[in-house]
């Protein structure tokens, strides 16, 4: 048997789970043992939004996930031109629902 064969991982994933959940915010909160990774869909017009994953990291798993998610990244931009960065594009507070008047 090759050495290789050896060192596979065999990952499932189940119809619901491979469907994904949308998200388009990420509240990061750690503790000395801990990071918690909670992704929300806001929704516009919105006042109340639901969280749709909650992931929990070790400190060694989240620092290896970001450097991942920073390869990820630049294999992205390298192919497909810079992402262009949050900062730099002004998003309204009240992301286009009602905005209230005196």
């Amino acid at each position: 048997m090759d050495q290789q064969a050896n060192n596979q991982l065999n990952i499932e994933i189940s119809e619901e789970v491979a469907e994904g959940a949308y998200a388009n915010l990420a509240i990061i909160t750690h503790s000395n043992a801990e990071f918690v990774i909670d992704f929300v869909n806001v929704m516009p017009g919105t006042p109340k939004s639901k969280v749709k994953s909650r992931i929990i990291f070790t400190p060694m798993h989240a620092k290896r996930f970001m450097k991942a998610l920073e390869e990820n990244i630049a294999r992205f931009e390298e192919a497909n031109g810079p992402i262009q960065d949050l900062e730099q594009i002004e998003i309204p507070m009240h992301f286009g629902g009602p905005t209230a008047q005196a």
